[in-house]
This record gives C-alpha cells, sequence and structure tokens, in this order.
C-alpha cells in the first residue's frame, strides 16, 4: 500500500518516521495551507490525482485543532480514501479488533484487554489503556499517561504526558487534561 499524510508539521514528520521505520511507503504530504518540496498538492489536489484504492492517508494533523483534525478525517472518509491505522510493532495490543480506523499507537503502549481505541484516536509512547476503557474518536493521549480500567474517554479530548485517570471514571468529551494529573472525574 502507498501512504500520504494529511498535514505536514511536527506530528506528520513523527508520521512520516512511524512509516519509514515500519518499511511502508511514504509518498508525500498534503497540505491545504502551506506549499513546499515535500508537499505534493492540497486536499482538492489529492481528489483529482490520487485513486482511493491505491493510498491510505495518514491523518497527521496535530492536537492543537482536534476540531480540524475530525473535519479532516470526515472529509478523508466521504472522498472514499481509508484512513490508515497504525500500531507500531513495539506496542502491546490484546485485541486489534478494538482498534479502529485512523488510530495510532506508538511505540510501548500498552492496550489491555477489553479496551476499545476510537477512531482517529492517538496513543503516544508508553500510554497503558488498562482493561475495559474506551478511548473515544480523536482524542490524544500524551506519553507515559496511564487510563485506569473502566475508563470511559469522550470525543476529542486531549491527556497530557503522565497524567493519571482513576478507574470506573467518565470523561467528558472536549476535555483537557494536563500533564502529570491525576483525573477522578468531574464533581
Amino acid at each position: 500500500m502507498n501512504y500520504l499524510i494529511y498535514g505536514s508539521n511536527d506530528f506528520a514528520l513523527i508520521l512520516k518516521d512511524f512509516l519509514e521505520f515500519h518499511e511502508m511507503k511514504f509518498c508525500g504530504f498534503i497540505d491545504d495551507f502551506r506549499t513546499d518540496d515535500s508537499i505534493i498538492g492540497t486536499f482538492a489536489d489529492i481528489l483529482e490525482r490520487y485513486n482511493p484504492f491505491n493510498y491510505e492517508i495518514v491523518l497527521g494533523i496535530g492536537y492543537s485543532n482536534l476540531p480540524a483534525r475530525l473535519i479532516a478525517f470526515e472529509r478523508i472518509k466521504s472522498a472514499g480514501f481509508k484512513v490508515a491505522t497504525l500500531i507500531h510493532r513495539h506496542a502491546y495490543v490484546r485485541s486489534l479488533a478494538n482498534i479502529h480506523e485512523g488510530a495510532i499507537i506508538m511505540a510501548n503502549a500498552t492496550i489491555d484487554c477489553n479496551a476499545v481505541i476510537g477512531k482517529a484516536a492517538v496513543i503516544w509512547p508508553g500510554v497503558v489503556v488498562n482493561h475495559d476503557s474506551k478511548i473515544s474518536t480523536n482524542t490524544f493521549l500524551s506519553p507515559s499517561a496511564t487510563i485506569c480500567g473502566f475508563v470511559n474517554i469522550g470525543e476529542s479530548c486531549f491527556v497530557g504526558a503522565g497524567a493519571v485517570i482513576s478507574d470506573h471514571v467518565d470523561v467528558p468529551n472536549g476535555t483537557f487534561i494536563r500533564a502529570n494529573a491525576l483525573y477522578k472525574g468531574t464533581e
């Protein structure tokens, strides 16, 4: 399969490295706002020149604009492209069936039994998602975050590096949890 990355900034560069590390064929960056030698065109250009049957698109838009990231995911899907799901070879994933389209799971992440990773969710290195937890669509879990058992994290959330979410907690859509925080739920 051939891979295009939608986005071209820091996160996209990390994903390019991911593809290269796994010997996956990187074919260029898509960017609607910038042009340079590494960018093959805007998304509109891609629709005219690339066949969805021959390319998957990696969602390389970062967490600084989660609403735009989710819109891009839907745009890719409605154009007939598959959003690439990336799972690092050094991650532990108990069940691939519980990983949804467009999810990205980095090195040394742990996805335990009965955990679900939603569409376009990003799991950074060292994250632990314990048993029976659900990470919803378009949520970012930063390096070494720990999600205890039976946690439900809503859509488009951001969990900072080293944060811990206590067991049996629901995290509302759009929640921002800072680095090294202990989140016990809303009171």
